[in-house]
């Protein structure tokens, strides 16, 4: 941890990270994230951002991977929660932050339409996270998944099911070349 960048654990639960704290005392653990750093989140001074949008609540955790991980990477985050297409209005009312990013992560469950509605609205580049919540036929987030990788709107690049960590990653490594 002394010779490198930020180190990055996933998927951590508070009994390692506990454990890893025994080791490392400078450890952050970002719970609803589930993630283990060595450095806390500072982001680079710009007028650029990475914008992580959620369709619902219960995609938090996995929007908050996405965030962190992006922070972690040295970008600026600004986050949009619980704008999913079952009120629209609510995305709708946030269009100068929307239009203002630079990429635009965007996690949601169900049938992942949200991703589609906010690719149809900008022209950046849009990483799609399905997330495994739902109900009824979300088949634990392979609906959301078929839907994303399907999305006729430009600009759309899709992750595997809850990667936030991937969706972050790849945000910095877009807003930083």
């Amino acid at each position: 941890m002394a010779r490198h960048g930020p180190v990055i654990a996933t998927r951590a639960g508070g009994e390692v990270y506990e454990n890893v704290k025994a080791a490392a005392p400078k450890a952050v653990y970002h719970s609803q994230a589930r993630i283990i750093s060595n450095v806390c989140p500072r982001a680079r001074k710009s007028s650029r951002y990475v914008l992580v949008v959620s369709a619902g609540t219960a995609d938090a955790p996995v929007a908050e991977e996405a965030a962190i991980t992006a922070e972690l990477m040295g970008v600026r985050v600004k986050k949009l929660w619980d704008v999913g297409v079952a009120g629209l209005h609510r995305l709708l009312d946030r269009r100068r932050l929307l239009f203002g990013a630079s990429v635009l992560i965007v996690i949601a469950g169900m049938e992942g339409a949200l991703a589609s509605v906010v690719a149809g609205l900008v022209a950046k580049p849009v990483i799609a996270v399905p997330t495994s919540v739902g109900y009824g036929a979300s088949f634990k987030g392979l609906a959301a998944l078929l839907s994303m990788l399907n999305c006729c709107a430009p600009g759309v690049s899709v992750v595997n099911i809850d990667n936030g960590f991937g969706a972050g990653y790849l945000a910095a490594m877009m807003l930083r070349r």
